[in-house]
């Protein structure tokens, strides 16, 4: 009888993603053919990827570099948090987005340097990673943040003077709160009518009359769009101003938010 060696167990769980017990049984069913062992997992419905590259990369990092007037935020994602905990992947990502910000302003497309640092950590960490997305943006006055685990990242422009606390402020509120559009007017049509339909729908099934109906439909859809648009929020350090009003004469030229897997 073949012996099923602790590495042959974990060689097979790194290929399908399944338990150690699991792939323990299913190599001791086969006399320790892997091939086989991996479709008789498929044929229990428990292997969940045919290679490395095909599994579901759910974690991974977000990283910021700055220059000069100017900076770069990227995401790249893994499988697991051990991996995305792993200093190589870490410098990886890091290294990332050094190269994105030598990109111009906007969306940043992956050049063969970067996709080489990816297949590079993948090949010495052994899980799937990929390059999801990347922005560079440039203003008079750059604010950044990371949240301490590495998988909320926040970009933003200003124009005009602004203190450091504030600025410090701001890149934590858009983390927390993540808005999606600037103002009212920035938040995508589609979603804009999805909620308003929504709300005429609650309107009509509470049997109010029709003007009644209407002046609650226009209400609830000014409250949903003032909580998505970034300067009709209230600050989350004080919840009694809007991020309008504490950003005095300065203004947000752009901002971009970024959470691994989002």
């Amino acid at each position: 009888m073949v012996e099923i060696t602790a590495k042959m167990v974990k060689a097979l769980r790194d290929e399908t993603g399944q338990g150690m017990m699991d792939c323990k049984k299913a190599l001791t069913e086969t006399g320790g053919d892997a091939e086989a062992a991996i479709d008789l997992l498929r044929k229990k419905g428990m292997a969940t990827a045919d290679t490395k590259a095909a599994r579901t990369t759910a974690e991974g990092l977000v990283a910021i570099y700055e220059t000069d007037g100017g900076a770069a935020m990227v995401e790249v994602v893994c499988e697991t948090d051990f991996c995305a905990r792993n200093d190589e992947f870490k410098t990886m990502v890091r290294q990332v987005a050094e190269l994105a910000a030598a990109s111009d302003d906007g969306e940043v497309s992956p050049t063969d340097e970067m996709t080489n640092l990816v297949q590079e950590s993948f090949n010495k960490i052994g899980e799937n990673m990929q390059y999801t997305r990347g922005v560079r943006i440039s203003a008079a006055t750059v604010g950044a943040y990371i949240h301490h685990n590495g998988k909320v990242g926040v970009l933003v422009g200003i124009d005009g003077e602004i203190d450091s606390e504030t600025l410090s402020g701001l890149c934590m509120h858009i983390a927390f709160a993540d808005p999606i559009g600037l103002t009212k007017d920035d938040i995508p049509a589609e979603l804009v009518e999805k909620e308003k339909k929504f709300a005429l729908e609650q309107a009509i099934e509470s049997g109010k009359p029709p003007e009644i109906a209407e002046k609650m439909v226009a209400g609830k859809l000014n409250k949903f769009l003032a909580s998505k648009a970034l300067l009709e929020q209230p600050f989350v350090r004080d919840e009694k101003k809007k991020i309008k009003e504490i950003l005095g004469q300065a203004k947000v030229t752009t901002f971009t938010r970024f959470q691994v897997g989002q």
